[in-house]
């Protein structure tokens, strides 16, 4: 069952988009080429609409704020808990370095330099990584690096292909792309783009490793509102076929329905494992525990503010064509384009749950 689990989760996440470009007669070899690299915008996009924006951004409240207006009321009832002080690695303050410099040289333009200033993506996040360990080291005695070091290591080899997935997803609505790539061919830009794709799901997992050490980010969370279903499988048939026909719509509609890029993924893959018995991201919802969620859609928003930041000034960068909501930027993101990140982080903590199950079998 787990095998076909796997299989059913491949198929639908790579076969759908195909026969969605088929359905829509679109060519299908614009989603075969090698890497999937957007370096120019190939068709036009919808101007800026307020009223998609006004939808857009009450459908993002209408999700978010019951999750906020719990945690900020379950403030006045918290009870802080004490907490043992571990010292603080020396690789903590190596990582701040490396992140610092990385951020430098990212950002200047230095002459004798100037050969390299495409590669200078990956340092930061290489930092910011043992960063994010040093402090949750610091704050709870232990991190991803120090126990469990395969699993992180594990994490940046699968991170690589699971972000490579959304470039290949982002042929289909080119909703960002890469500017100032040089003379790269396709396969160095392959090896140029896979190494700071390797630091994905490392990054997203470590911060949402330091946040559990904050209880007082999800207070309340524990027993908020249950989710439960009489038959999780036909739930998790449903929520598949859901998924699969949202990959199928954005060929048709991409303009409108490019939020799915985000939402269909993580209702396949969910729906994938739960068939093949594996519900652990889930797990806590029937009695109404809504923790491990909150915390991981948080870490990926931190994550993504880091981004985008170290994004706006680098020489090689990626630059956004959102349709209807293309305004109100910080750094080159559209301000709602942010809420994506909230099921991306879903979306890395059922890749990392994979990860884990992968690892302890070849244990």
């Amino acid at each position: 069952m787990r095998i076909f689990g796997f299989f059913l989760a491949l198929l639908a996440l790579l076969g759908a988009p195909l026969l969605g470009a088929y359905l829509a007669e679109k060519p299908i070899e614009n989603l075969l080429v090698f890497p999937p690299n957007t370096t120019e915008l190939t068709f036009e996009k919808a101007p800026f609409s307020w009223l998609a924006f006004m939808i857009m951004l009450a459908l993002i409240l209408l999700v978010m704020l019951p999750f906020i207006i719990r945690i900020l009321r379950a403030q006045k009832t918290f009870e802080p808990i004490s907490r043992k002080k571990y010292p603080f690695p020396w690789w903590g303050w190596l990582g701040l370095a490396i992140m610092l410099l990385g951020w430098l040289m990212a950002w200047t333009r230095f002459s004798w330099y100037e050969s390299l200033q495409t590669y200078t993506f990956t340092p930061p996040w290489l930092g910011f990584i043992l960063l994010m360990n040093a402090l949750t080291f610091r704050r709870s005695g232990k991190s991803l690096i120090t126990h469990r070091p395969v699993f992180l290591l594990a994490l940046f080899t699968f991170s690589a292909v699971f972000w490579w997935y959304f470039e290949y997803l982002n042929l289909l609505t080119e909703n960002w792309f890469y500017v100032n790539t040089g003379e790269l061919s396709n396969w160095q830009f392959f090896w140029y783009a896979t190494l700071p794709f390797s630091t994905v799901l490392p990054a997203v997992i470590s911060t949402s490793e330091l946040l559990k050490t904050f209880p007082r980010l999800t207070a309340g969370l524990n027993n908020f509102f249950p989710l439960r279903a009489k038959n999780n499988k036909t739930l998790a048939v449903i929520f598949l076929a859901t998924g699969v026909a949202g990959m199928l719509a954005i060929n048709f509609w991409p303009d409108y329905l490019y939020p799915l890029l985000w939402l269909a993924p993580t209702a396949i893959l969910a729906s994938a494992m739960a068939l093949a018995g594996n519900t652990e991201l889930f797990d806590g919802l029937p009695a109404g525990n809504w923790k491990h969620i909150f915390t991981l859609a948080l870490a990926a928003l931190i994550c993504g503010f880091f981004w985008e930041m170290w994004n706006f000034h680098s020489l090689t960068q990626w630059k956004y064509s959102v349709p209807l909501v293309q305004r109100f930027h910080l750094f080159e993101m559209p301000i709602l384009g942010y809420a994506g990140y909230l099921p991306f982080g879903l979306q890395c903590g059922l890749a990392s749950i994979l990860v884990g199950k992968v690892i302890k079998k070849s244990i």
